[in-house]
């Protein structure tokens, strides 16, 4: 039995393509395991079937002064441990999903000459994946790459992202398009908590539509959740019918009911987007490290899925025209949601998976 090493980031973004590709790894007859940071101690719920090894890493970003001149001895000491433990492991490939605990591990492989290979679900490569793609054999990728070095063009592979199968079991779910009188289904959220600019603009953009609109919309909006009372209250004082609330465990089932959607870019988001098939008007956090959102978004916008608008142009009167203006057009909203689909690869778990018994091969 063929031991891969997956050694991933501490985020859902990082933590969700790894257990996906676990599970279907160890479907295979494969041993998995995974390489982190001390957090990784945390993380036996998340990867049931797997042995978890930890290892030292450090960020240069968020750190005191005495953090940044400690980080390239913390990093070092990974490197170091990581070749230790990868000769004693001797996996068959090694596979990154970014973030810097990841570092130390692919760096290690890579000196040790394993096949390895890192995933990058955004548009833009993470900066531990820009380190590393140099180095590594293979780099899989959901959305067409910007920024990139062309030098490694010929180590991309398509995969697509992997998605949690709550996502997977809702693909190409059937588009119902607002009939005429009927409820208009919004659904608004950005961020584990939601986004605090989507609680100050959304609803004073609810407030401009015309009152023929306001009384057909059904609205699901994600809060922090010393937000909910509030915005709760002004959706009740208009009289529309909304769900206000801090977490939707059932997020790609209220993606699914959704007419149009409101949302940040992340790359989890835009996927689930693109593979349920809903159009969407996306909102790039401004200050997300490189701002890699902003290339998310704009894949969406470029097949004709959805919007991209910057959150300093996102005002509510910018809103309200484009609410209004899309669901003046139900025939475009669900032009919207079957173009959101050309981005969407279902099956990116099994490519992912794959492409790591390609790495094994040789080939």
């Amino acid at each position: 039995m063929t031991t891969v090493v997956l050694s991933t980031g501490g985020t859902g973004g990082h933590l969700f393509p790894a257990q996906a590709l676990a599970g279907e790894l160890v479907r295979r007859g494969k041993q998995i395991v995974v390489m982190t940071d001390s957090r990784g101690h945390s993380y036996t719920d998340a990867f049931p079937d797997a042995r978890i090894e930890t290892v030292p890493s450090a960020a240069f970003s968020d750190r005191s002064f005495l953090g940044l001149l400690a980080a390239p001895f913390e990093i070092a000491a990974g490197i170091i441990l990581s070749l230790v433990k990868l000769w004693r492991i001797r996996p068959a490939a090694v596979i990154g999903f970014g973030g810097y605990p990841s570092v130390p591990v692919m760096l290690a492989a890579c000196m040790a000459r394993r096949p390895t290979a890192i995933l990058s679900p955004d548009a833009l490569l993470g900066r531990a994946n820009r380190l590393l793609a140099d180095h590594v054999r293979a780099i899989a990728a959901n959305f067409p790459l910007v920024r990139f070095k062309a030098k490694n063009l010929a180590k991309v592979v398509y995969t697509g992202n992997p998605l949690r199968p709550e996502a997977i079991a809702l693909a190409g779910a059937p588009y119902d398009a607002p009939q005429p009188g009927g409820k208009l289904n919004l659904l608004v959220f950005g961020g584990s908590q939601g986004a605090r600019v989507f609680r100050e603009r959304v609803p004073s953009a609810i407030e401009l539509l015309p009152a023929r609109t306001k009384s057909r919309l059904s609205i699901v909006q994600q809060c922090r959740p010393e937000d909910v009372d509030a915005v709760g209250a002004v959706y009740a004082k208009m009289g529309i019918e909304a769900v206000v609330a801090p977490f939707f465990r059932d997020m790609p089932e209220r993606i699914a009911w959704a007419h149009l959607v409101v949302a940040r870019a992340g790359a989890g988001t835009v996927s689930e987007l693109a593979v349920i098939g809903r159009p969407a008007i996306l909102v790039p956090l401004p200050h997300a490290l490189d701002d890699n959102q902003t290339p998310n978004a704009d894949a969406l916008a470029e097949v004709g899925g959805g919007w991209r608008v910057a959150q300093k142009d996102f005002t509510p009167q910018k809103l309200a025209h484009m609410l209004e203006s899309a669901f003046a057009d139900p025939a475009a909203l669900a032009r919207c949601a079957a173009a959101a689909r050309a981005l969407a690869k279902p099956d990116a778990t099994l490519r992912l998976a794959d492409l790591v018994e390609k790495l094994e091969a040789g080939t």
